[in-house]
C-alpha cells in the first residue's frame, strides 16, 4: 500500500474544538450578509435561526465537495486510502467506498492516458462471495488498479438473475466462491459453462478451499483458474491482484452481447 502512516500531533476533540470555532464564526459573517437582503425577511423572529441554518448547509456541502478535493490530492503525493481513511476519521474501505477512484483519477494515471490512446472503458467484474469481509478485500485489491465496475453478489442463483436479466451488463470477469448458500460455487460453475451465452465469461475461483477435489472439480467444469485465498492480508491482495492483472488485463475478453 502506498503512503505512510497518517499520524496526527493534535487530539480529535482538540481539532474538533478548533473547527467549530472557525466555521461557526464563518457562517454566522455569510448569514448575516444574507439578513441584509430580503432573502428570510417573512421569516419574522425566526430568520436569524434560518439564515444560520441555510448557511451551515451549504458549508456541509462545500466542505464535501472540499474533501474529495484534497483526497485527490493526498493520493497524488503518495498516500493510500489506508492513511486517508485515517486522517478522515474512517477505515480505508470506508475511504475508497467513499471516494471510489482516486488513483484511477490521479494526476499521474491523466497524465499516462493523455499520451497514450484514449483511456478503455471502466471493466465490468462480476463478484460472487457471501462473506462480506473478503468482498470487501477483493473489490478494494482490483479497484486500486484502475476503475472496475463490480457488481456483487452472495449466491449463485443471485448471480445467474443477474447475468440473465435484461439490462444487465455482461461482465468481463466472474470471481467466484465455492461455498455459499442455495446455489454454491461448483453447482454454478457447471451452469456457466453448459450455458451458450455465458460460457465465455473468464471464470477465477476464488476460495479459501485448497482440497484436491475442489481444484480438480472446478478445472474440470473449465473455471480459467483457481486461486487459494491466503490469511496473510497482503498476500490475499496480490492474489486478487493477480487475477486482475492476467485476466483483465492481458487475457483477451469476449465481446459483449
Amino acid at each position: 500500500m502506498p503512503g505512510k502512516n497518517f499520524v496526527l500531533r493534535d487530539l480529535p476533540q482538540e481539532t474538533a474544538k478548533a473547527t467549530d470555532v472557525a466555521v461557526d464564526d464563518l457562517a454566522r459573517r455569510i448569514a448575516e450578509e444574507l439578513l441584509e437582503t430580503s432573502a428570510f425577511v417573512e421569516a419574522g423572529d425566526s430568520a436569524p435561526a434560518l439564515a444560520l441554518l441555510h448557511v451551515l448547509v451549504q458549508l456541509q456541502q462545500s466542505a464535501e465537495r472540499l474533501q474529495r478535493s484534497a483526497a485527490e490530492g493526498a493520493a497524488r503525493t503518495g498516500a493510500g486510502y489506508p492513511q486517508i481513511g485515517e486522517a478522515s476519521g474512517m477505515t480505508r474501505q470506508g475511504a475508497r467506498r467513499r471516494w471510489p477512484g482516486l488513483f484511477h483519477h490521479s494526476h499521474e494515471a491523466l497524465t499516462e492516458q493523455s499520451m497514450s490512446t484514449p483511456p478503455a472503458r471502466p471493466l465490468d467484474v462480476l463478484l460472487v462471495e457471501d462473506d462480506i469481509a473478503d468482498a470487501m478485500l477483493i473489490e478494494e485489491a482490483l479497484s486500486e488498479r484502475g476503475a472496475r465496475n463490480l457488481v456483487r453478489v452472495t449466491d449463485g442463483v443471485a448471480a445467474l438473475e443477474h447475468l440473465r436479466a435484461p439490462d444487465s451488463v455482461r461482465p468481463d470477469l466472474i470471481v467466484l466462491d465455492l461455498n455459499m448458500p442455495r446455489m454454491n460455487g461448483r453447482e454454478l460453475l457447471r451452469v456457466l459453462k453448459a450455458d451458450e451465452d455465458l460460457q465465455t465469461i473468464p471464470v477465477v475461483v476464488l476460495t479459501t478451499s485448497s482440497a484436491p477435489d475442489d481444484v480438480t472439480g472446478a478445472y474440470s467444469s473449465h473455471a480459467n483458474a483457481y486461486v487459494t485465498k491466503p490469511v496473510n492480508l497482503a498476500e490475499f491482495e496480490r492474489a486478487v491482484q493477480s487475477i486482475d492483472s492476467f485476466y483483465l488485463e492481458t487475457a483477451t475478453r469476449p465481446p459483449h452481447a
